[in-house]
């Protein structure tokens, strides 16, 4: 079973969609949510011997599979995971299922389709963290677009056709660009499309610096960078809240992680030489986006800005080039995960009661949803850095990493634990404390035993990675050490 298993994890998702697609209809919608389910916790069960199995002292490729797929142009079917792709794959999984459930009684149109997109999105997203031929991973890496794409448009808000075209749009154009790339990789490593071969292919200055921008645009747009962020703000209003859950939770990983998998080890000396400017890119995420938090109206919106600014740490510890800053960057998107993925959901708990995501339209919350309010807090405080929460270990670890690099970097870098504090904390204020001035709100009631299932998982799992991140880092350790040593080295001719 091991020698199959990454195969299993990819399909298992994506097969479960597909049956749910040929069972469900709205006619029968109970059946679509019931197999839904069961192929969401399937997809996560074959996916736990990858902790099982895992050995944390190489960093070699594990459960690697490699098969011919086109052997007229030496595409393989080659996957495996490392200490950096294994914890992504592990997340993936779980989020998917907590999107089952969270659409359980919010969607009533289409719902089989609903269920099935999210399926098949999961299976070509762990595909993507599994893929070691390049054309593999940019056929997963395109795919994973449809599915996200239809779950915006289709049961999206009133704007939801111009947002999924402009999410669209925006990933496209990066992503030939990296198409481009590959192809040029392939003639000079000798006709492979191999990504281990290109981490060791010669390259002139002038050609990494080339593909390092391609990259930079193809992945920066995922993350998203300043100043390539504008699509996501609009996407995640129209989404639904399973789709803005997935999109800041996992997809914005996956631009992350092409960092690590191609910019750096393919691109050594140009990363070193254009440092500054990723760098520059990544504090004007941490500290002007978090400024353009401060005055969104929007819930959602707010929170999207939010990602962007989290994963400006991300980036940023990726470039200290230094264990710290970079599993710092690593432990940052676990975190963020969680955190976002119970932000969003935090606030489809309150859109399904009040139908508004206006902070306005609230307040006074704590004494309708008490429950509600405790967790929302701890989901507040974790996305503003609170110690002993999983927020405030991947940004503490950055700035520690910064700091021995240059202090301005961690200086600025740090600010975020005031702008982060002042947009969470001030929205959860207006919206959870004084007194009740909507009578809608007098009306609303506590959160469910579903509801407390969904948040109450995310609760435990902030707390456990801030209180103990070591079992996180001891997976990461070995691969990112091993990465870094390969950066230092020149790829000149």
């Amino acid at each position: 079973m091991l020698n199959n298993l990454l195969s299993l994890v990819i399909w298992v998702p994506i097969l479960a969609g597909v049956v749910v697609l040929v069972t469900g209809s709205d006619r029968n919608a109970a059946l679509a949510r019931w197999v839904a389910l069961a192929g969401a916790l399937l997809g996560l069960i074959v996916a736990l011997p990858l902790v099982t199995g895992f050995d944390t002292t190489t960093p070699a490729m594990q459960f690697v599979e490699n098969a011919a797929w086109i052997p007229a142009f030496n595409i393989h079917y080659h996957l495996g995971v490392d200490g950096i792709s294994m914890p992504l794959i592990l997340l993936n999984s779980f989020v998917t299922v907590l999107v089952v459930i969270a659409g359980w009684q919010v969607i009533q149109d289409k719902v089989a389709q609903y269920m099935a997109a999210f399926l098949i999105m999961s299976g070509l997203i762990n595909g993507v963290f599994a893929a070691l031929d390049g054309i593999l991973f940019y056929v997963f890496f395109e795919a994973m677009l449809i599915p996200l794409y239809l779950i915006i448009g289709v049961w999206g808000g009133p704007n939801r056709v111009y947002a999924a075209f402009k999410f669209f749009l925006y990933t496209l154009l990066g992503s030939f660009l990296m198409l481009v790339s590959m192809i040029y990789l392939y003639f000079q490593s000798g006709g492979s499309f191999d990504i281990q071969t290109w981490h060791t292919t010669t390259l002139g200055m002038t050609a990494q610096t080339l593909m390092f921008f391609a990259f930079l645009l193809a992945f920066g747009v995922k993350v998203p960078m300043w100043p390539v962020h504008t699509w996501l703000p609009d996407a995640h209003v129209e989404a639904p809240t399973g789709g803005s859950v997935v999109l800041a939770a996992i997809t914005l990983k996956v631009g992350a992680y092409g960092f690590l998998r191609f910019i750096l080890p393919i691109l050594p000396d140009a990363s070193h030489e254009l440092t500054w400017l990723v760098v520059t890119l990544s504090l004007i995420a941490v500290v002007y986006i978090g400024l353009v938090a401060l005055v969104q109206a929007d819930m959602k919106k707010l929170i999207a800005y939010s990602s962007i600014a989290h994963m400006g740490f991300v980036t940023l510890g990726f470039f200290m080039f230094n264990p710290l800053g970079l599993e710092g960057g690593l432990v940052q998107m676990i975190s963020h995960g969680f955190v976002s993925a119970a932000l969003f959901l935090c606030i489809g708990v309150m859109y399904d009661r009040l139908h508004s995501r206006q902070i306005k339209d609230y307040g006074g919350l704590a004494s309708r949803m008490p429950v509600f309010a405790a967790l929302f807090m701890l989901f507040a405080m974790a996305n503003s850095g609170l110690p002993a929460t999983s927020g405030f270990v991947g940004e503490f670890m950055v700035i520690m990493a910064a700091s021995k690099v240059n202090f301005w970097f961690a200086f600025v870098a740090a600010t975020t634990l005031i702008t982060g504090a002042a947009y969470t904390l001030w929205m959860y204020k207006r919206v959870v404390f004084g007194s009740v001035t909507n009578p809608h709100v007098e009306e609303m009631s506590d959160i469910n035993p579903r509801e407390i299932l969904l948040l109450g998982v995310l609760a435990v799992l902030v707390l456990a990675m801030g209180l103990y991140p070591k079992p996180f880092t001891d997976v990461m350790h070995v691969s990112v050490v091993d990465l870094l040593a390969h950066v230092a080295r020149s790829k000149l001719p």
